[in-house]
């Protein structure tokens, strides 16, 4: 990946920037993009009180993001004035706050209803302790609640409801934690060490730890999902109406009244955050009710179809949690589909049409809006047969003759204005190879292929509502089993785009670094860059499903996965930017172990112990020359403290490059005699002891942004963020990284093989799928370099990039964790840490 251009450190908006309170790193990303960068130069200069220097960081911050949030809409001057206003009067206390305010004034010009603002905003906002409880014990006993493996589910949803949006999340977090633990008990990862047999405390320990492969579990997921709305209305196996009452037996005889579903892509691109629905829908629904679901690849147009991604399907739904009950293809059933396109024809429900591709559309009323009789619509049947046999001889080349079903041309639904069956395709086929000249279509065989797998409910997304009609009308039609066609709303990522065409234009043209990109957001790019699969499924569940199109902003997406990291990433030390401070009261030598928990609040995540030595390094915006009363980290006069160490450290002294005029080194005095007063802050460290390795140096920290200016891009590569992509060479990790990564491989390895043979066990893979090519469950798919995640504390979540290579993950399980020869150590940022709107350090 290349480098990307960042603003100048001299660059006069960056020096202006700092002037507000901002420091250098938040001044250099405000520069970054040029029509926020303006606005925001716009309001330094224009409001004296904004440029007097008397802002916190904190306000800064916020005058920062109303830029950025105003350069995406049209709001006027006059709701600028009031915007700005709220912020300085600190009515306006966070991003989310300052986003909702600019979403409000766009429909509410100035001047605004107080009270009206207040409530959309959060301005004010408070609940008592007593409220909230209250809320949330409602909430678990409506909801049917489970177990503690549903916690994480039930505080993002619970942060999603209108009454709970504005509070505090490490409150709205406790609160949960306690009602869980007043309705199901204590946790029993949290019982003393001693106090059960061994044997007893795994299961618990195992709850609480990271785990790639829980989303499939229906306990994980709130029940309502599938018992309420949308998917608790769907009608019940067998009761879907039959024209032949003895097709509804046959399929219950088949069945045995359980729930039988299907995911069905069709292989020609990457599956995207979009189909995570489908696949949480099909798959969670029938695993709900103890039923099936297949995958079945829909292969009818091999001009588009590629092995790879095949593969990728099946990988990236096994990833997700879901092991495919059957793996079938459309086209295994290509011989009986043939079958019943000719008893089509004799039944007088299709014809062969030889009419051209604008002629076509002519007659389906595409150029006038009504439709009319093909030519060839009334011609006998043995001659519709005849043709259509010379067609699968090969007779004719593509475009040349359809089989098109005779529908209903006076119906108002444009799907029943006969819709082609077959076409002729030269192109051989993945699995049938040379065997077939003709492939029949979408509207042709999704209903048939249902009915010949007895799927008990086809659920699909509301665009396919019109084809309800025809999907009906074909399976009455042949007279086989009708399943039942249900529809719920799209996911739509805002800020994105999902289309394979307008991705393959990007990755074509270099624009990114081909599908798995972690700025795209195909699922495997979602993967590669760190985001948990459970992280996903959780984010879907919480949304619910209903006939509405869901458009969701891609920050609400990060708040999601960012709330799910906060209970299951171990925590490390981690300086992005380091800057060196030396200990003078230390010996040069000196040096302690430390042993400091993975999480706090997750003991079953373990410990790490790091040495303590009179060099350290701290993040270089932890220490200002500058003093101001609000800032409580590292300057001239101020004690610090280091997360996990004994004493904190004040200031003596510092040096800098001759050179650059920077910081070169800060020299400071470890408060280790005497009484010491409790510091009002904690900065991260690294320490630099060559003995135990550390600190771990990482080559590559790539720091992933928008990829698109506009909320709703077009695709169009105007509208390319430059910057997207950020590089950071030289940050440092404790030594805990190689035991961690080490371990999370191993830990991740264990499952897959488990979950694999289990699998291999209980499904059906191989029963249609007979082809050589047919992709298989196997370990390796659920494994990969990603499973290493942390979050570097202070800084944000991280997971390992497939372009490291670390020979310790590559070797026996016994091979000692640490940096070996021609080690290469490349991590991506999942998400940024939660805002804490309560803290301005």
């Amino acid at each position: 990946m290349s480098k990307p251009t960042r603003p100048d450190p001299a660059d006069p908006l960056v020096s202006l920037f700092k002037s507000i309170g901002l420091t250098q790193a938040k001044a250099q990303e405000a520069a970054k993009s040029p029509k926020s960068a303006a606005i925001l130069k716009d309001i330094i200069e224009s409001y004296p009180t904004v440029s007097s220097g008397e802002l916190h960081e904190k306000q800064a911050g916020l005058i920062v993001a109303l830029a950025g949030a105003l350069a995406k809409t049209s709001v006027g001057s006059v709701e600028r004035d009031y915007l700005i206003a709220t912020i300085l009067e600190n009515r306006l206390k966070s991003v989310d706050q300052v986003t909702a305010a600019v979403k409000f004034v766009e429909t509410h010009k100035v001047p605004v209803n107080e009270a009206e603002f207040d409530k959309e905003c959060g301005v004010g906002f408070s609940i008592t302790p007593e409220e909230l409880d209250d809320r949330i014990t409602k909430y678990i006993a409506s909801n049917g609640v489970a177990s503690w493996g549903s916690l994480g589910a039930v505080i993002s949803a619970l942060r999603a409801t209108p009454e709970l949006r504005w509070a505090n999340p490490l409150h709205v977090k406790n609160a949960v934690e306690k009602g869980f633990t007043e309705t199901f008990g204590a946790k029993e990862a949290a019982k003393p060490k001693g106090k059960e047999p061994k044997k007893d405390a795994k299961p618990a320990a195992k709850e609480a730890k990271t785990s790639e492969f829980t989303s499939s579990d229906s306990s994980s997921v709130r029940k309502s999902v599938f018992e309420e709305g949308f998917l608790g209305s769907l009608h019940k196996p067998g009761e879907n109406p039959q024209a032949n009452p003895r097709h509804r037996e046959a399929h219950l005889a088949v069945t045995a009244g359980k729930v039988w579903t299907r995911f069905p892509p069709e292989p020609n691109g990457y599956l995207h955050i979009g189909h995570s629905k489908a696949i949480f829908v099909n798959f969670g629904y029938a695993a709900y009710h103890k039923g099936k679901c297949y995958l079945r690849y829909d292969d009818t147009n091999p001009e588009k179809e590629e092995a790879k991604y095949f593969e990728s399907i099946l990988e990236t739904v096994r990833w997700l949690g879901f092991e495919p009950w059957k793996i079938t293809y459309s086209s295994d059933y290509f011989d009986e589909l043939y079958d019943l396109a000719v008893e089509l024809i004799k039944r007088d429900k299709a014809y062969v049409c030889h009419c051209t591709q604008e002629e076509i559309k002519v007659d389906r009323g595409e150029k006038r809006g009504q439709p009319r009789p093909c030519v060839h619509r009334n011609r006998p049947i043995s001659e519709s047969l005849v043709e259509f046999e010379a067609m699968k001889n090969g007779k004719y080349r593509p475009k040349e003759a359809n089989l098109r079903m005779k529908q209903d041309l006076e119906d108002g639904n444009p799907q029943m204005w006969d819709l082609t069956a077959y076409r002729v395709l030269d192109t051989p086929h993945h699995r049938t190879h040379d065997k077939w000249k003709i492939y029949p279509t979408y509207d042709f065989t999704h209903c048939l292929v249902d009915s010949i797998e007895n799927i008990s409910h086809s659920l699909c997304t509301t665009e396919f509502i019109a084809s309800r009609q025809s999907y009906e009308w074909l399976c009455d039609a042949v007279d086989v089993f009708r399943p039942r066609q249900s529809e719920y709303g799209r996911l739509n990522l805002e800020g994105t785009i999902m289309s394979k065409r307008k991705i393959h234009a990007l990755v074509s043209g270099g624009y990114v670094n081909g599908w798995d990109d972690p700025r795209l957001y195909s699922l495997i790019a979602l993967r590669r860059r760190g985001v948990p699969p459970g992280a996903i499924i959780s984010f879907v569940s919480t949304l619910g499903v209903s006939t509405a199109t869901t458009n969701i902003e891609i920050s609400r997406f990060e708040q999601s996965v960012r709330q799910y990291l906060e209970n299951t990433a171990p925590r490390l030390l981690m300086v992005v930017k380091p800057l060196k401070v030396t200990i003078q009261n230390l010996p040069e030598d000196y040096v302690s172990t430390i042993e400091k928990s993975l999480h706090p609040k997750v003991p079953e995540l373990g410990t790490s112990a790091i040495p303590f030595t009179r060099n350290i390094y701290i993040e270089s915006d932890d220490f200002r020359l500058e003093d101001s009363k609000d800032y409580f980290r590292l300057a001239p006069g101020k004690t610090v403290g280091l997360f996990g160490a004994p004493y904190p450290i004040t200031y003596v002294s510092h040096k800098v490059d001759p050179v650059t005029g920077e910081v070169a080194e800060v020299v400071v005095k470890l408060q280790n005699e005497g009484p010491v007063k409790k510091p009002k802050t904690y900065i991260q460290w690294v320490a630099e002891h060559a003995a135990s390795g550390s600190p771990v140096r990482v080559d590559e920290t790539r720091i992933f942004h928008r990829l698109f200016k506009s909320d709703r891009p077009s695709g169009d590569i105007s509208d390319l963020e430059p910057n997207s992509l950020e590089i950071v060479k030289g940050a440092l990790v404790e030594t805990g990284f190689w035991a961690l990564a080490k371990r999370s491989l191993i830990e991740a390895r264990r499952e897959a093989t488990l979950r694999t043979e289990k699998a291999a066990q209980e499904n059906k893979t191989t029963e249609t799928a007979t082809g050589d090519d047919t992709p298989h469950a196997t370990t390796e798919q659920l494994i990969g370099k990603e499973c290493v995640r942390f979050q570097g504390l202070r800084v944000g979540y991280f997971a390992l990039d497939k372009d490291s290579r670390l020979a310790c993950l590559d070797g026996p399980d016994a091979l000692e964790a640490s940096r070996k020869q021609g080690d290469y150590v490349v991590l991506n940022r999942i998400v940024t840490l939660k805002e804490d709107s309560g803290k301005t350090t």
